[in-house]
């Protein structure tokens, strides 16, 4: 199952973070993604040609991680959109966070 196809488990912590290779496993099935924080999140820059386009992408993600109880840092303007992911319970990277940044690339 692809992980678009997934939805996101609730996480409640007392887990550890996922280990570098799981990372690695995960980062290889989302595009343009990158590892950053010593390996505790992953982020992304979309780009758009007006603030219309890039508001309408926050939009649709914020409806998407509100269905899926797991949001991003969003930071954006005109044309542009960071994203990150990370899981604050386990301060890292879960498989929700791969999950969420594959869904996000569909929104496009």
């Amino acid at each position: 199952m692809s992980l678009k196809q997934k939805v996101c488990i609730p996480c409640q912590g007392g887990i550890p973070p996922l280990a570098l290779s799981e990372v690695n496993f995960f980062l290889k099935q989302v595009s343009d993604w990158k590892l950053e924080g010593n390996a505790k999140n992953i982020s992304k820059k979309f780009e758009f040609s007006d603030f219309v386009k890039t508001l309408d992408f926050v939009n649709k993600l914020g409806f998407l991680a509100e269905e899926e109880g797991h949001h991003p840092d969003i930071c954006f303007g005109w044309g542009y959109a960071n994203v990150k992911f990370f899981t604050h319970k386990i301060d890292g990277l879960h498989e929700n966070d791969f999950i969420m940044a594959a869904k996000t690339d569909d929104l496009l």
